[in-house]
């Protein structure tokens, strides 16, 4: 397992940690849930009837919480339908929230919980879509996106968008750079932020490669304080010697540790073939931009996958 989950679980440990699991009928999260109670890491919120749960799993130590028999349903309607401003009636509400990704996300929206991971049976939209209409995004981040922690040995970097967003704009792209850094910090990188495109610093004049430009002054504007450069192709990122000759004067050149990629097919095929080709271990998607973290794991997964978002996302809540 990675150097850098074990020094998430040290951050993590023992603080009482609550984490939602929705699918507690799937054995997979069970047993990752279960791993993490056993090793004081967060406390689970198992969501489901605790007769049945506890047949097969000990469950002292856990919360189950079963949909119809909630105490605070009420409550949680009403919060939901104030939340939804009007496009939720009371009935709808009362019958939406007997979902458990929507029952789970409303517990992290009521701070009953620090998060949820979901997934490992539902699709990607079942776990995001409760996730915009309740938690919604941060201030100054218009949309949420996907990351990828790529890792090789001690080698740690950010890929971003490489999940959600097919071809964002520049406003989009500057705060995906921001929160990227963001979540770079929380894996003990110091961020060198790099806006990928097939151009560097002007070498190419196009609506693609001005839009990463455009975005690079966005983000620079904001005074986040990051070090963020661009636009530059991949090996004038990475490439120290391709850096200083290709974009002299860069901070980030030659050194980015963090790559935000202009669009989800790049971002997607270039996760891969780092992952594919280079041998690194890439750990996500890693949703970021959201008020409270919420994560969504592929239905493939196994128990470590479940195991180590469950993890990052405790950790994303110290922060959120």
């Amino acid at each position: 397992m990675s150097n850098i989950i074990d020094e998430l679980k040290q951050k993590i440990s023992g603080k009482g940690l609550k984490i939602v699991f929705p699918e507690s009928n799937d054995d997979r999260i069970m047993k990752a849930a279960i791993k993490l109670k056993n090793e004081h890491l967060l406390v689970p919120i198992l969501i489901g009837k605790v007769e049945n749960i506890s047949k097969e799993y000990d469950v002292s130590g856990c919360i189950v919480i079963d949909p119809k028999t909630y105490n605070n349903y009420d409550k949680m309607v009403e919060m939901f339908v104030s939340r939804r401003n009007g496009k939720t009636t009371v009935e709808e509400a009362k019958q939406q929230l007997l979902d458990k990704n929507y029952f789970g996300t409303m517990l992290v929206y009521m701070n009953e919980a620090d998060g949820l991971v979901s997934g490992a049976t539902r699709s990607t939209g079942d776990t995001v879509r409760p996730a915009l209409q309740i938690i919604k995004t941060k201030p100054g981040v218009s949309r949420t996106f996907g990351y990828f922690l790529m890792i090789k040995g001690e080698d740690k970097y950010i890929f971003a968008d490489c999940a959600i967003n097919p071809n964002p704009t520049a406003e989009n792209l500057a705060e995906f750079a921001i929160e990227s850094a963001k979540a770079a910090e929380m894996f003990g990188i110091t961020p060198k932020v790099a806006m990928l495109s097939f151009s560097t610093n002007g070498s190419a004049d196009t609506e693609e490669s001005q839009k990463m430009a455009l975005a690079t002054k966005i983000a620079n504007k904001s005074n986040s304080g990051y070090e963020i450069d661009g636009e530059m192709q991949f090996d004038a990122a990475y490439v120290k010697s391709v850096g200083i000759k290709k974009y002299p004067g860069s901070k980030v050149a030659g050194k980015a540790n963090t790559f935000i990629f202009p669009d989800l097919n790049s971002g997607n095929i270039g996760y891969k073939i780092a992952q594919r080709l280079g041998g690194f271990e890439a750990m996500g998607p890693i949703l970021a931009g959201l008020n409270k973290p919420v994560n969504d794991l592929s239905r493939g997964c196994n128990i470590g996958d479940v195991y180590k978002t469950a993890i990052i996302t405790a950790t994303q809540s110290l922060s959120s």
